[in-house]
């Protein structure tokens, strides 16, 4: 069981390219928060650990309970792919390093080699796999990339118009 907490796409400048948010938290706490993530993965070198502990507990409201945080990121080229989860989940660090990796695998097999101009210009296909894979509340839906990929080329077909009929008869 992942959880997590939140899945972001970065640029190497620090620009959100993609952002998805499955916990709760208020619109202070995502913008305290994605600052600090930005301004943490993008200082790491690559000898660091990919896991960062972080603590909230200066951003919490009095409405959560969140202080333990960790966070999880790969780079692939000019992206980092970034997902925490919080502390007091069991969530198993190396299992979302995958399903991130999955995740990027599946955006590679649909465009093609991703870069940070696919994910710019496209960015609704990236949500739509983004969504084929996790969960609403933050859990891997879709561990297989090739279903992932027939799901999309399905609404590929139905907003193009011609799927429909195909799908229909």
């Amino acid at each position: 069981m992942l959880d997590l907490q939140y899945m972001i796409l970065l640029s190497k400048t620090g620009k959100v390219r993609c952002i998805r948010w499955y916990g709760d938290y208020t619109s202070k706490e995502k913008q305290l928060l994605l600052k600090d993530i930005i301004s943490l993965v993008l200082t790491r070198n690559s000898r660091e650990s990919n896991i960062i502990e972080y603590d909230m507990t200066g951003y919490a409201t009095k409405n959560t309970s969140k202080n333990g945080h960790r966070i999880m990121y790969k780079r692939y080229a000019s992206l980092y792919f970034v997902a925490g989860i919080e502390d007091s989940n069991s969530s198993n660090e190396l299992l979302i390093l995958e399903a991130i990796h999955r995740f990027v695998e599946s955006l590679d097999k649909y465009f093609g080699n991703v870069c940070e101009l696919d994910i710019i210009y496209n960015f609704e296909k990236c949500y739509y796999i983004m969504l084929e894979t996790f969960s609403c509340d933050g859990n891997l839906l879709e561990s297989n990339k090739r279903k992932v990929l027939q799901d999309i080329q399905i609404m590929d077909q139905i907003e193009s118009g011609e799927g429909l009929s195909g799908l229909l008869g």
